[in-house]
């Protein structure tokens, strides 16, 4: 493993790893990164993660020992804590629960929008359809002058969005444009989300293509529906 103070462990496609590295990438953290196969897990990963799942950050310590941390929002909160940067939280107390309660929210979103992606049932998968657009029918209901969710400030909500709104981005656009019907203040948060260069760099160049392949290996009924464009990228 690299001789770092930070080293993410990362599953390419997992929308839980891009918080953290967004997070990162935001508080302008240095930090290595290693990627592994979670069909065919490393014993050295085994050894360090306790739910044998990633993201999982390790921290170097003074005396060259790593610390371990685990689960998405521990690790994305233990960032922001522990490093310098723009806080992604308002300074009072009232705003910041209320923003860690969307951030729950956006949890939640990011379950029902996978469930609808990968169910192999038509019938089902609408029916998930039905329930993410209730959800976003929420957000919009919220949203004021953006171009983020708490306006002008990237915060810890838009980190935690910004993984479930890229689904959209590799899938037919005729299928993820429907969702956003009648939603133009998600619709343009989730654009301004798109166009973030901590998003962008949360993910590798063949991200859209490794999506697709998944859907297809899982027989998502959304699978025929997919499409070769890619989510805006750049190189890190």
């Amino acid at each position: 493993m690299p001789d770092g103070k930070l080293t993410l462990i990362s599953h390419p496609p997992c929308p839980f790893v891009q918080r953290a590295a967004i997070v990162l990438l935001e508080k302008g953290v240095p930090f290595e990164r290693i990627d592994i196969d979670l069909a065919a897990k490393p014993e050295w990963f085994l050894a360090l993660s306790p739910t044998g799942k990633v993201p999982l950050l390790t921290v170097r310590q003074a005396d060259g020992t790593d610390a371990i941390l685990f689960e998405s929002m521990v690790i994305c909160e233990y960032i922001e804590e522990a490093e310098e940067g723009a806080s992604l939280y308002f300074p009072n107390a009232l705003s910041r629960a209320q923003q860690r309660a969307w951030v729950e929210f956006g949890t939640a979103a990011l379950s029902e929008a996978w469930q609808w992606l990968n169910h192999d049932d038509s019938r089902t998968a609408d029916a998930k359809r039905v329930v993410l657009q209730d959800r976003f029918r929420r957000i919009e209901a919220v949203l004021e002058q953006g171009p983020y969710f708490s306006g002008s400030m990237f915060s810890m909500v838009d980190a935690v969005f910004a993984p479930v709104f890229r689904y959209f981005d590799c899938i037919d656009p005729a299928v993820s444009e429907a969702i956003f019907n009648d939603l133009p203040r998600v619709s343009a948060w989730r654009h301004a989300l798109a166009s973030r260069q901590s998003v962008i760099s949360a993910v590798r160049e063949d991200y859209a293509d490794l999506f697709q392949q998944h859907l297809l290996q899982h027989g998502a009924a959304l699978a025929s529906s997919r499409t070769s464009r890619p989510f805006a990228h750049s190189k890190r």
